[in-house]
């Protein structure tokens, strides 16, 4: 086993973990009795009594990424989220999140990315202008795909949206590139796409042709994990773009988009 395909296999739970789901469900009605949502202080310290200070210590070891961790577990955050977003209004939300996207707590981005992930909000411009503007900020995988998920919907509710995701393949920030490709995940999941559907996954095909050259692994991975999904959908789609433009991919990239291909 080379030492990509180590890294790979390493890597490999957590991010099967961070593959969104999209599923599309709807939220319950707010009920008043549950009272007003929390404040930042009051959500941070929610956050904070569930902490587990080993887990904090073995995350912040495992992102590499210089800000808090409290150690509490992705489901946990789940919960208190639903919660919240019973409690708010829309524009409640939309400012709970941002403030604690802002606080650079590890599980507070998480939080923040759970308040807005929703299949179905109306009006959702707000939303999306907080999502895409934690887009040039990113700096690790795992926060970046939780509002990822939450971008994606944003996307098929408004494929308009594509275009200024596009933009970010020209930024410097190596994960505001990658997350043009986590964000239109959506896109590869369709067995009859619409003609706009398609529009897209070819659009985004050309992406991957450009991101292909750049030797970053995470670069890579995204890559491979776009074509992986799409070939459970359109294989010759993906073994077209795999004849096309293989040998531009890693080794080990290559092989993980092939993954389902026979």
């Amino acid at each position: 086993m080379t030492e990509e395909e180590a890294q790979l296999a390493a890597e490999a739970a957590a991010y099967a973990a961070s593959d969104a789901d999209y599923a599309q469900y709807t939220e319950a009605e707010p009920d008043e009795a549950l009272g007003p949502p929390p404040t930042l202080a009051e959500a941070l310290e929610a956050l904070e009594a569930c902490g587990d200070a080993e887990k904090a210590a073995g995350a912040a070891a495992y992102h590499k990424v210089e800000r808090r961790y409290l150690g509490v577990p992705v489901p946990l955050i789940e919960d208190m989220t639903r919660l919240w977003r019973a409690q708010a209004t829309l524009d409640e939300r939309v400012a709970l999140a941002d403030a604690l996207w802002h606080s650079d707590v590890h599980e507070a981005k998480i939080a923040a990315a759970k308040l807005l992930t929703q299949a179905r909000i109306r009006p959702d411009d707000a939303v999306w202008r907080i999502l895409s503007s934690w887009a040039p900020g990113f700096d690790a995988w795992a926060v970046a795909d939780h509002a990822c998920n939450a971008g994606g919907r944003r996307l098929v509710t408004e494929p308009a949206r594509i275009d200024e995701v596009e933009g970010w393949l020209q930024n410097s920030n190596m994960w505001t590139r990658r997350a043009a490709l986590v964000m239109t995940l959506p896109f590869t999941k369709s067995n009859h796409p619409t003609p706009e559907e398609q529009a897209i996954r070819t659009r985004v095909l050309g992406w991957c042709v450009t991101l292909a050259p750049e030797r970053d692994w995470f670069i890579q991975k995204a890559i491979a994990w776009w074509l992986r999904e799409l070939s459970k959908h359109d294989a010759p789609a993906v073994r077209d773009w795999l004849a096309a433009h293989g040998e531009t991919l890693k080794p080990f990239a290559r092989k993980e988009a092939a993954k389902y291909l026979r």
